[in-house]
């Protein structure tokens, strides 16, 4: 991808309605999680452009993992933070190194996802915290996964089966719960009816469907509204997304 694209995507981390809500349901639940804590060292795995790192800097030192190369190098020169170029599938680091590890929608990039979460694993101390999101539902497959290089959209029961072992649950929940029948409709929909585009790489992506300013505002706090069920732990029946946080 070029560097428009980077560009276009820093933007979007930083102004689109459904990660500006997103960001505050993962830091509230973060925040609730870690309280206890009062030094905690954070790698964060698949920084993209780096709206993730910045919001994991409010509660700890971040140690940020970018695998794309020309990504990482467009954020290595945009912002001023801790980043590497390396693969979650071989974490450059000891073991026990870490008080939080967080992988936000990376882990359906990757095809052998155990090793992925094996590595996550082996870098997170005892006691430590491990904080992934991913995509639900193999039948909400679209072209926005495809033009985001997914493998998979995981069910709860398939996501659980990959942290179980030497892992107490801490949290385990579908979110993106009050959109996910109009997104379903609209995924279903568009499965049918349209093909992927060849001439532009993020086309067919969700994030670049629909840009109305009023309409964004009432998805952003219909999405936000859901800080209150994840900060408090109470799991949603369905939802777009899953969240799932352990204790090793």
């Amino acid at each position: 991808m070029d560097k428009n694209y980077y560009k276009e995507y820093y933007g979007l981390e930083r102004k689109h309605w459904w990660f500006v809500a997103r960001g505050e349901i993962l830091m509230d639940h973060l925040r609730a999680v870690m309280k206890a804590r009062s030094t905690i060292r954070i790698l964060n795995i698949g920084a993209a452009t780096g709206r993730s790192s910045e919001l994991l800097e409010t509660i700890g030192k971040v140690i940020s993992i970018e695998y794309d190369q020309a990504c990482y190098e467009f954020t290595k020169e945009k912002l001023n933070i801790e980043l590497i170029n390396a693969s979650i599938l071989d974490l450059p680091f000891e073991e026990d190194a870490f008080d939080l590890v967080c992988a936000f929608d990376v882990i359906e990039h990757v095809e052998d996802d155990e090793l992925a979460v094996s590595e996550m694993k082996r870098v997170c101390k005892k006691g430590g915290i491990i904080c992934v999101t991913v995509p639900a539902f193999m039948f909400l497959w679209s072209a926005h996964d495809e033009v985001n290089h997914h493998y998979r959209r995981y069910t709860k029961k398939q996501l659980k089966q990959l942290f179980e072992q030497d892992s107490q649950m801490v949290f385990h929940s579908y979110f993106n719960f009050w959109l996910f029948f109009p997104i379903a409709f609209f995924r279903l929909l568009t499965s049918k009816f349209s093909k992927q585009s060849e001439h532009r790489e993020d086309a067919g992506s969700d994030f670049f469907v629909m840009n109305n300013g009023l309409v964004d505002k009432i998805l952003y706090q219909i999405f936000r509204s859901e800080r209150f069920f994840i900060r408090n732990r109470i799991a949603l029946p369905v939802g777009v997304s899953l969240i799932s946080t352990w204790k090793k």
